[in-house]
C-alpha cells in the first residue's frame, strides 16, 4: 500500500499528535512530547481468540513481521474476548508511550471510550477490522464488508442454485460488531431479491460465540421440522456449528452453509462438501495495510485513502483502506493457501486425497 506524499497529519487534520515535524511537545500526551521516529511506538490490540482464530496465527505474526522489517516500536496484545482487560491494555500503552493506537473493538461503546482517552493524550488511533461507532478514530482498516456479505450470499445462491425454490436462515455474527450488520445487509441484498427463496429464522449469535451458535441452529432446525434448503453463516465459526447439527441429523453435504475467514477447519469442510463456501480476507494484505498507514503516521505522513465509511452515531465519513476480499469455493481453495492465509500441511491434515483433487500439495 503506497503512502501519499509527506503530509503531516497532525498539521493538516488539526489533530493534537506530537510529532516532531509539526515541533510540537505537549504536556498530558503520555510520554511521547517531542516524540521523532526513534520514539515512535505502535500499540495493537487485538479482540479475542473465539470470534477467529485468524487474529493470533495470522494478523500478529504479520503485523510483528512488518514493524520488525521497519524498525519500529510495537506492542500487540490480545483482549481475549474481555472489553474491561481491553480498557486496562490500552490504559497500560498510553501510559507506555504508543504514539499510535490501532484496535479491533469488542464493542462500540468501549472502543469509543479508549479512542477518546488515546485522543486526548494526542495519540492516533485507528480502527483494524471493525469500525467503532461512535469512535474518534482517524482512520479504518478493514474490507469491504458489505462486499464480504454480497460475495456469502452469492456463494450460498451458487450453491443452491438460482432458480430453485429455497428456504434459508440466517446466522448472523454479533449485534455489538459493526461488521456484522455489514455482512447481513451484504448477504440480503443479493438473497432477498430472489424471489425463490424464503427466509424461514433468522438470529444474530452474541459475541460471535459458535457454542451458542449451535444451540441457536438447533432451535432453527427444530423449529422448521428440518427443513431448511441453505445456512447464511457470518464466518466459518458459526459455519461449523450449523454442520455440526446437520451431522448429528443425517444430512451435512446436503444443506449448503457458509462461512468467512478461510479457517483451516473451514477449509477442510469445503474440501469434504460440508460447506459451501468463505470468504478469504487476506490477513497478509489486511495487516500490511495498517501496518503501512501507522508506520506513516509515526514519521509525520498521511495515509493514501480509498474510500470512506459512515458512521451514523458519530455522524461523520471515517477515511478508509477497504480491500477486495475472495469468494473461496472447492475450486480455489488452493488461492487461499498461495496466499499465505494457511499452509498445505494445516489444510490437508486428514483430507489428502480431498488436497490432491484440489490440486493442492
Amino acid at each position: 500500500m503506497k503512502r501519499m506524499p509527506v503530509l503531516l497529519i497532525a498539521c493538516a487534520l488539526g489533530l493534537s499528535l506530537t510529532l516532531t515535524a509539526c515541533g510540537s511537545d505537549s504536556e498530558g500526551d503520555g510520554g511521547n512530547g517531542g516524540s521523532d521516529a526513534a520514539e515512535a511506538k505502535i500499540g495493537v490490540i487485538l479482540p479475542d481468540t473465539e470470534s477467529s482464530v485468524r487474529w493470533e496465527t495470522a494478523d500478529r505474526p504479520a503485523l510483528e513481521a512488518a514493524f520488525k522489517e521497519a524498525g519500529v516500536d510495537y506492542d500487540i496484545q490480545n483482549a481475549q474476548g474481555d472489553a474491561d482487560k481491553m480498557a486496562q491494555i490500552a490504559d497500560s500503552m498510553i501510559t507506555g508511550g504508543v504514539t499510535v493506537l490501532a484496535i479491533v473493538n469488542l464493542d462500540n461503546a468501549s472502543g469509543a471510550a479508549i479512542e477518546e482517552k488515546a485522543k486526548s493524550q494526542g495519540i492516533a488511533t485507528i480502527d483494524y477490522d471493525r469500525l467503532t461507532l461512535g469512535g474518534s478514530a482517524e482512520y479504518y482498516v478493514s474490507f469491504d464488508n458489505e462486499k464480504v456479505g454480497q460475495l456469502q450470499g452469492e456463494g450460498l445462491q451458487q450453491c443452491l442454485g438460482a432458480d430453485t425454490k429455497a428456504n434459508i436462515v440466517f446466522l448472523n455474527g454479533s449485534p455489538t460488531d459493526s461488521n456484522a450488520t455489514s455482512f447481513s445487509k451484504g448477504a440480503h441484498s443479493v438473497l432477498d431479491a430472489n424471489t425463490n427463496y424464503t427466509k424461514v429464522a433468522e438470529q444474530a449469535v452474541p459475541d460471535w460465540d459458535n457454542e451458542a451458535a449451535g444451540k441457536i441452529f438447533e432451535q432453527m432446525f427444530t423449529q422448521t421440522k428440518g427443513k431448511i434448503d441453505g445456512v447464511l453463516a457470518a464466518n466459518d465459526g458459526l459455519g461449523g456449528a450449523a454442520i455440526s447439527i446437520l451431522q448429528k441429523n443425517g444430512v451435512a453435504g446436503k444443506v449448503p452453509v457458509t462461512g468467512q475467514d478461510a479457517t483451516v477447519q473451514g477449509l477442510q469442510d469445503i474440501l469434504a462438501g460440508d460447506q459451501c463456501m468463505t470468504v478469504h480476507k487476506s490477513a497478509k494484505q489486511e495487516s500490511g495495510a495498517l501496518a503501512d498507514l501507522a508506520i506513516g503516521l509515526t514519521k509525520g505522513e498521511e495515509g493514501e485513502t480509498n474510500g470512506t465509511v459512515n458512521d451514523p452515531e458519530g455522524n461523520r465519513d471515517v477515511p478508509s483502506v477497504l480491500l477486495d476480499p475472495l469468494l473461496v469455493t472447492k475450486d480455489n481453495v488452493k488461492a487461499v493457501i498461495d496466499d499465505g492465509g494457511q499452509t498445505a500441511a494445516d489444510v490437508c491434515k486428514g483430507y489428502e486425497k480431498e488436497c490432491a483433487a484440489a490440486g493442492i500439495s
